[in-house]
């Protein structure tokens, strides 16, 4: 699938990495213009088709991203984008981009997230936790040296790129001449050791990684020049530890911090001469203040943008006014042009779709099709990106003139009143924007070719609206059953946790699975609890203190809703299955409701909340020393007694976000409780499984469990 988009700011160019098919996973970059795409990088060309020998730190970085691919993984530009540089396999590669074939530039070690200056003449880049900084002749200088093991300069801490969404370590300032660069220390962190019992001669591998309760890495920021000289940035590291996102634009450098209860969240001015910082905005939360991709930004004027979340809304702001409409849901900032911003929002929480507002002309919706969408803009040409019910679909679109009025579906820039958000409808809105099916003389459509494989099951989910809360879901139904001809054992389905949702518009991979599963004979129950995105800040914070009983108590509600609406749904045979969260939703449904849930299969399941990281369990849970009580009614630690259904237990034994140690701990005491259940270890596997064979035979294995351990129909579900 097309992705990574960089707009050239005349907009008559976009670059994009695409891999060959959906079972080559070689990246390679390619340019879109003039309405052709045009071959810039092809990795097999230059380095061959073998495997990759990348740094620990680049592979590190990829596991957090949950990526896949090989080849062109990442790359980055200068400020015309007229030149792109990456990394294969440790080595530094560099590519112009308005004529000339890629070539190597000869630097001091393995090359970990290269990025030109805006300039173009050097590029920065990580090499053994050291920065350097290189010219196109391969004059390499290293501007920060780690000062020993635990160092290292320009890269992201393991919680700022597992659960901030920070994944970079340094920024250019506008005229190449210096870098705000991150130094991160983990010596106070924790340590764990991965060992690999399939390879018993393999030595473990040291993970730094900060449980709940424990210490963070001491992360600082720095001013460095080309040659190396340094400021140090200044703020409350003690009250403020978290470095949550920086930048350097026109105005200067910027950073933005978080306290350790992430309760309070200050954007800070960074003097780039002296280090000292100046607050520009503050934002509070009595349960946690969240983090939107993209921001903080500024505009050219200067205007911050930032989300505010109120009155059941989570608005845009820019310049400490709020821009957009109340109930329309702000997920991500995708960019800034000069007073422009684009941005992703949700006002019905099964789509996502990229809007723009600009001054004098409110906000105006760019993506019109049901889907989940994101896009990147620049100089007149915008990118939409979207998952879609036919699948992934890319479209270019280049403003050849100013629209002569303003469009039909732009909402006015206002101030909503506080007054209390309206109760949201039974059913998704189907509004469209007010791009034309067609190109209009004004605009120009170009679609980017997705090479990813056709399912071998189309998905056919019923979206529907479930119980008091409106709980968003999908059913999904075997192709081949006919309402009224028999009643089918039911599957749920959930993620039901925080960052992510799977009852959207769109067709991807989960919603596949889910289809194959009703093809097997389940009918397959999809839902959105409370605590999942997409419905403003009230429905996320929800779980404020206990992520399960909401989360288990609206997958019961949702069942039941969809039992009475839909009577082929056989009530008496009902199960679970899950990963990650979805794996803990499954384990603790036939744990704490045998008498809804039959059976389960839990997927890398969060046992115990304790261990899992810092960041992400304390902004929902607070800290374990202060709040014991948070973590024991989370976990189900403690509560193994408490089995009286099947359970299948699955883990990847190379898991470092969750560790097995969550699920052979559990194991452990189900065994000392005298509960049977069955465990499946996946050696070599990480938190996604990556081996194909193994996750479809992992499927396969899943269902003949499940419909082993549901009951007969019409029989009584009873103790196993």
């Amino acid at each position: 699938m097309p992705r990574q988009f960089t707009v050239s700011p005349d907009g008559r160019r976009v670059l994009f990495v695409r891999t060959g098919s959906g079972s080559d996973p070689v990246g390679r970059l390619w340019q879109h213009e003039a309405g052709e795409e045009r071959l810039l990088v092809d990795p097999v060309v230059l380095v061959g088709g073998g495997s990759e020998d990348v740094p620990e730190e680049e592979r590190l970085r990829r596991e957090r991203a949950r990526e896949r691919s090989t080849g062109v993984v990442g790359y980055a530009t200068d400020g015309a984008a007229r030149l792109a540089a990456f990394a294969l396999s440790g080595a530094l590669w560099v590519v112009p981009t308005d004529g000339g074939g890629p070539f190597a530039v000869p630097t001091a070690g393995p090359v970990v997230d290269p990025r030109p200056s805006p300039d173009g003449r050097h590029i920065a880049y990580v090499s053994g936790h050291c920065l350097h900084v290189v010219g196109l002749d391969g004059d390499d200088r290293q501007v920060a040296r780690a000062e020993g093991p635990d160092i290292s300069y320009g890269l992201a801490e393991y919680v700022a790129e597992e659960s901030m969404g920070r994944s970079r370590g340094y920024w250019w300032a506008p005229d190449g001449r210096r870098l705000l660069v991150a130094r991160v220390d983990t010596a106070p962190v924790a340590r764990r050791y991965l060992s690999d019992p399939a390879d018993p001669a393999r030595p473990p591998q040291v993970i730094r990684y900060p449980s709940a309760g424990t210490a963070n890495a001491e992360v600082t920021l720095h001013l460095l020049t080309l040659d190396g000289d340094r400021t140090e940035v200044s703020w409350d590291r003690a009250a403020y530890e978290y470095v949550v996102d920086a930048g350097w634009d026109a105005h200067g450098p910027f950073v933005a911090v978080q306290s350790r209860d992430q309760r309070v969240v200050r954007t800070l001015a960074v003097d780039p001469l002296t280090g000292a910082t100046e607050v520009r905005h503050e934002r509070t939360d009595p349960a946690w203040v969240e983090l939107v991709p993209g921001t903080p930004a500024r505009t050219a004027s200067g205007a911050l943008v930032l989300p505010e979340d109120a009155d059941g809304t989570r608005w845009l702001t820019v310049g400490g006014r709020r821009v957009t409409p109340e109930g329309l849901q702000l997920r991500e900032v995708l960019g800034v042009e000069g007073e422009r911003v684009l941005f992703a929002a949700s006002d019905d929480p099964t789509e996502t779709h990229v809007w723009c507002h600009e001054p004098g002309v409110g906000c105006r919706r760019l993506s019109r099709d049901p889907g989940v969408w994101t896009g990147t803009g620049r100089g007149g040409t915008t990118v939409l990106a979207g998952l879609t019910p036919r699948g992934h679909e890319v479209c270019v679109i280049r403003d050849e003139a100013e629209p002569a009025s303003p469009a039909a579906s732009q909402l006015p820039a206002q101030q909503p009143s506080r007054q209390p958000s309206q109760k949201p409808s039974q059913q998704p809105s189907q509004r469209r924007s007010a791009l034309p099916a067609e190109p209009t003389s004004q605009q120009a459509f170009v679609a980017l070719a997705s090479l990813a494989e056709e399912p071998m099951v189309t998905p056919r989910p019923l979206h529907l609206t479930l119980g008091e809360r409106e709980l968003r879901a999908a059913l999904y139904f075997p192709s081949w059953h006919r309402p009224g001809t028999g009643k089918l054992p039911v599957l749920l389905d959930p993620y039901g946790g925080p960052g992510l949702q799977l009852a959207v518009r769109a067709r991807g991979w989960t919603g596949c699975v889910s289809q194959w599963f009703a093809e097997q004979g389940f009918a397959v129950l999809v839902v959105d609890g409370r605590g999942t995105p997409g419905r403003g800040p009230v429905w996320e914070k929800a779980v404020h203190g206990d992520q399960l009983g909401p989360a288990l108590e609206d997958q019961v509600d949702a069942v039941r809703a969809a039992g009475e609406r839909f009577v082929d749904l056989d009530l008496g045979r009902v199960a679970i299955r899950g990963w990650s969260f979805g794996g803990f939703l499954a384990a603790a449904a036939v744990l704490h409701r045998p008498d809804v849930f039959h059976a389960a299969v839990a997927g890398a399941p969060p046992t115990d909340q304790r261990m899992y990281d810092t960041h992400w369990k304390e902004r929902f849970l607070g800290h374990p020393d202060t709040h014991p009580e948070n973590y024991a009614r989370s976990s189900l630690a403690g509560d193994g007694h408490l089995l009286r259904r099947p359970l299948m237990l699955v883990h990847g034994l190379a898991d470092d976000n969750v560790a097995v140690a969550h699920t052979l701990r559990f194991s452990a005491e189900l065994l000392a409780a005298g509960r049977p259940h069955t465990v499946l270890p996946l050696p070599g596997a990480t938190h996604l499984p990556a081996d194909d064979a193994v996750n479809a035979n992992l499927l396969r294995v899943q269902r003949d469990f499940l419909k082993d351990a549901l009951p007969a129909p019409g029989e009584a579900a009873t103790r196993t």
